[in-house]
């Protein structure tokens, strides 16, 4: 009762840390990292360890659909090479430098070694696009880091499982290769078929609550059958998401997709409160087992190392084959029309927070596990290093910086924008009635809106009016409510009928509505 007393008062006060992530102008996640240490030296704070198979599927499996769901692949495709040498090159060469370090200077057996290379390896988009997105940088940078954030779980993770199998001493390395790519191969195909499977079911589901809850349990159901099957549950689930993300938003109804979206946001957003939750929890629980062992002083020094290994190491990779991309010509390595820059190289190269993936992977290890303690400390120390120290510091870094946006994706939507316009008002281009008149009116105006790429994420004046037309036809239907004059039923069928409206009539891809101050 304790723990789940202490989780809903931990859940408030992440609701309150992202209100303070966004006055300072910070990623969530580093303010989530410092409050989950905060929990360590809680008195009150009950003794907690989470089941490492439940680790896995619980943390890793939402938050993986989510990120792969959104995922671009005409980006990916588009900037392939940058998007290898991030995803796979970054990720080996970290992971291969810890487990040195951890093999040499700690002592600890190479399959153990090799894992916690692994587990601090891949580094978490989150935070980074969080600060990103208030910034006007070039579209490259977000969708390279997106775009890692994706691809690179899937290497670190399928390394990670090599190396805890090894180290139980079901596989030796000298059969991974076979293995990983059987795997690899294996988890493609399975996530395609389930993904085909799932777009049979999900369009027949017409009920918002019924369509989220199998969207949620068929996630959970690909990563325990890729699991059970032998192969890898990650590649599986990005390749399913990806799958269902070119087919589902069409054939689902408008009111399941707004739900599950705002679900789907606040479930990932729960799951990054508990896993810092259960850091906090469980590096109390290590420090005061490694305290009674043997001291501390070594196994801080070990996560200092390994710390700085992670950090240091991003910079040279991606610094150094940034070089030797300007130095090859850039249009080797991305289009022509966005040439590498030591500007955008930097920031990639900051953008290495370790969070959510991270987290996850160092809860999974068995109990039993060699040197399970240090590496988790070390792992937990990566997190909270990254996220409170590059995390706060990128805004500064960008504002420094200065880059200029290109804004491919403004340009885009004003185009895609106008054309949809006209194909609406192709529509109602016979219609002689006042209707069909006042919509050919609606589009014409939301047309020369779209016209101005400036302008094309922004309402018209139509939009602004209907919002102050709707916020005054929900002063009345609150009256109508106080005085008596219509009941609860009718008073939420009215109310759900003005929020569609009011979703209409907000800018694209945002819930808020626009300022209807008249500023």
């Amino acid at each position: 009762m304790v723990l789940f007393e202490l989780i809903l008062v931990l859940l408030l006060v992440a609701v309150a840390l992202t209100a303070v992530a966004r006055w300072l102008q910070v990623p969530y996640p580093a303010l989530l990292a410092l409050a989950g240490v905060g929990i360590a030296f809680l008195p009150f704070a009950p003794t907690v360890e989470i089941d490492p198979e439940l680790a896995m599927a619980l943390f890793i499996a939402p938050a993986l659909l989510d990120a792969a769901y959104d995922a671009s692949l005409r980006d990916m495709v588009r900037y392939r090479l940058p998007l290898a040498l991030l995803a796979l090159g970054a990720v080996l060469f970290t992971a291969a430098l810890v487990a040195l370090a951890g093999w040499s200077v700690a002592g600890l057996p190479l399959a153990a070694a090799v894992a916690l290379g692994a587990i601090v390896a891949p580094p978490d988009a989150v935070a980074a696009v969080t600060v990103l997105g208030q910034f006007k940088v070039p579209y490259r940078i977000t969708a390279l880091v997106e775009g890692e954030g994706l691809l690179n779980d899937a290497t670190a993770l399928l390394v990670y499982r090599i190396a805890v199998a090894a180290a139980a001493g079901s596989i030796a390395f000298t059969s991974a290769v076979p293995i990983i790519a059987l795997a690899t191969i294996g988890s493609v195909i399975g996530g395609y078929f389930l993904g085909r499977v799932s777009l049979l079911l999900l369009p027949r589901v017409r009920d918002p609550a019924s369509s989220t809850v199998l969207q949620f349990a068929s996630t959970f159901g690909v990563w325990l059958l890729a699991d059970r099957a032998g192969l890898s549950p990650i590649i599986t689930i990005v390749v399913y998401a990806i799958t269902i993300a070119r087919k589902a938003p069409r054939e689902m109804p408008a009111r399941n997709r707004v739900s599950s979206y705002s679900v789907w946001e606040t479930a990932v957003f729960v799951l990054n409160v508990l896993a810092f939750v259960f850091m906090g929890l469980q590096a109390r629980i290590i420090v005061s087992r490694m305290a009674d062992s043997g001291g501390l002083l070594h196994p801080f020094t070990f996560a200092a190392m390994v710390v700085a290994i992670v950090i240091l190491s991003r910079f040279v990779w991606v610094l150094a084959t940034g070089a030797l991309a300007r130095a090859l010509g850039s249009e080797r390595i991305i289009p022509r029309e966005e040439p590498l820059s030591f500007k955008g190289d930097l920031v990639v190269a900051w953008c290495g927070m370790r969070g959510l993936i991270t987290l996850a992977a160092a809860f999974a290890l068995p109990f039993d596990f060699p040197g399970r303690d240090p590496i988790v400390l070390a792992a937990f120390s990566v997190v909270l290093t990254t996220l409170v120290l590059q995390g706060v510091t990128l805004r500064w870094l960008l504002a420094l910086l200065r880059l200029e946006a290109d804004g491919p994706v403004q340009r885009e939507v004003s185009k895609a924008r106008v054309a949809i316009m006209e194909a609406a008002m192709e529509t109602v281009s016979g219609g002689n009635t006042d209707a069909a008149a006042m919509l050919r009116s609606e589009y014409e105006a939301r047309r020369a809106v779209a016209e101005n790429v400036d302008e094309a994420q922004g309402g018209t004046e139509h939009d602004h009016l209907r919002l102050n037309a709707i916020k005054r036809q929900r002063d009345v239907l609150e009256k109508l409510r106080a005085e008596g004059t219509i009941g609860d039923q009718a008073y939420h069928t009215l109310e759900e009928e003005l929020d569609w409206a009011e979703l209409a009539a907000s800018p694209a891809g945002r819930f808020q509505p626009l300022n209807t101050s008249g500023a």
